[in-house]
């Protein structure tokens, strides 16, 4: 059995914030990621599942947030880079897609340049589609003040602040 086979997926807790932060820190430079103030990551600690190697060491991090009724989003996937590769991206995806089921969604949203992995997991491209919410859930959503929320509708008022990522959902199996 490998290293990777005893990794563990868990809840995140407020103590891995600061390694959450180290991992993330190069993402963000290199515009992979937006960064996030801390005040932000703590208070979405709740949301946040962790990947740990055997010895406990945070490798890896992602958020499913609740969008709406049944729509989610996966925020925040990262591995450490010596752990590319190794499925680490992989299990901690399905553990938010379970989370994303436990809590009643239907439809997982994400943005991502890593467009690859997300189709290879069942996400879809979903381009300048204006219409993947029903009008009046729409009009619902245009009242919150989340980027998140924003993106996803393609606001204008996101587009100085969009990396250059794609829109992606998935529709999740019962």
């Amino acid at each position: 059995m490998t290293a990777a086979d005893e990794m563990f997926i868990r809840p995140a807790r407020t103590a891995d914030v600061p390694r959450m932060v180290e991992l993330m820190e190069p993402l963000v430079n290199r515009r992979i990621l937006l960064g996030k103030d801390l005040v932000e990551l703590y208070g979405a600690v709740p949301e946040f599942l962790v990947a740990c190697e055997p010895g406990g060491d945070v490798i890896g991090y992602g958020a499913v947030h609740v969008m709406w009724d049944q729509l989610g989003e996966v925020r925040t996937l990262g591995v450490a880079q010596e752990w590319l590769g190794r499925g680490v991206g992989h299990r901690l995806l399905t553990a938010l897609e379970a989370r994303a089921r436990d809590l009643g969604l239907t439809q997982l949203f994400c943005l991502t340049f890593e467009t690859d992995f997300f189709t290879s997991h069942g996400f879809e491209d979903v381009g300048e589609n204006h219409e993947l919410v029903a009008s009046d859930v729409y009009a619902e959503l245009l009242r919150s003040t989340d980027e998140g929320v924003a993106e996803f509708l393609d606001l204008s008022r996101v587009k100085p602040n969009t990396l250059g990522n794609t829109r992606m959902l998935k529709r999740l199996a019962s």
